[in-house]
């Protein structure tokens, strides 16, 4: 008997066996599994090399935070009081990506001299995502686009940090903010309506009560971004407008409307405030009136000179 026979009567004898079918089973199995590592192995890679990644710029957040916050908020961002029980810095837990990139974005944090309220100013080195890039020189603009990028990045983990102890309102995507997509006509209104009490017809600002005051909006270093992050987080004196009081829609209507505004030309020369003909005929009242007032006392206080006899 050839060499060939017997090893099919060894198969057939071996597939006989009441184990067989289980072994069968099992290397089907097996195969399956070794298929499917072999048509899989980069999308579970690249999910644990994600996963990773997050965890790496969560522990990055947190060392900026400690660095730059932790003196007023405390070291788990639960807010600090005085010896009498009065709050130093409130809790950031709960407040939200969109509250801590406005408030960061703006330089309002890290607060150097607490007062009434935070002024606006450049924000710090670590996030300053508003650094100029157009220089001529190849190596200043590569330089200030790598110190942008750094400080992008260092925001975004400081933002995904603080999110990460509590949620909050989320920073607005690009197409919620684009001025170029938003009524004008009903961001007036709207902002007539809600904001114009505090900031002016046209965004220019205004004192409140207690030092406090409503910051311009009519600069443009106020981002559609940070305008909607205020809206949405009422950040210091500014009521929160959220979603219910305001849609989506409303707020990016009221952005169209100051980014229109500040965009027009003062025909009349000197803006006065933007607030109308009001403004500019109340100078010229008292302007021109006073003048005229003035040569009017200059002339009949000279001493008429004693005629000359002829």
């Amino acid at each position: 008997m050839t060499r060939t026979g017997i090893s099919v009567k060894r198969i057939t004898a071996w597939r006989r066996r009441p184990w067989a079918g289980y072994a069968v089973v099992l290397a089907a199995l097996a195969a399956i599994g070794v298929v499917y590592a072999g048509f899989s192995p980069r999308s579970d890679r690249a999910e644990a090399q994600s996963s990773a990644q997050a965890a790496q710029d969560l522990k990055h957040g947190q060392q900026l935070f400690n660095k730059n916050c932790a003196s007023c908020h405390g070291l788990n961002a639960e807010g600090t009081k005085d010896a009498k029980g009065n709050p130093i810095a409130p809790s950031l837990i709960g407040v939200g990506a969109a509250s801590v990139d406005f408030q960061v974005s703006t330089g309002r944090m890290p607060a150097m001299n607490p007062g009434a309220q935070i002024p606006r100013k450049e924000p710090i080195p670590d996030f300053n995502t508003s650094i100029k890039t157009d220089f001529e020189e190849p190596e200043k603009r590569e330089a200030a686009e790598k110190q942008k990028a750094q400080a992008e990045k260092n925001l975004a983990d400081l933002r995904a940090w603080i999110a990460s102890l509590g949620g909050g309102p989320e920073v607005p995507p690009a197409s919620a903010v684009d001025p170029d997509k938003g009524d004008v006509a009903l961001g007036g209104k709207l902002f007539r309506t809600n904001c114009a009490q505090c900031h002016n017809f046209t965004g220019q600002g205004g004192a409140l009560t207690g030092g406090k005051y409503a910051p311009p909006l009519s600069g443009d270093d106020v981002t559609p971004t940070q305008m909607y992050e205020a809206m949405l987080t009422g950040p210091q004196a500014m009521p929160v407008f959220n979603d219910t009081t305001l849609t989506p829609q409303d707020k990016q209507a009221i952005i169209s409307y100051l980014v229109k505004t500040r965009e027009e030309p003062n025909p009349g020369g000197n803006g006065l405030g933007r607030i109308g003909p009001v403004s500019e005929g109340l100078a010229g009242w008292l302007i021109g009136i006073g003048l005229l007032v003035l040569a009017a006392m200059w002339i009949t206080a000279k001493k008429p000179k004693k005629l000359k006899k002829s």
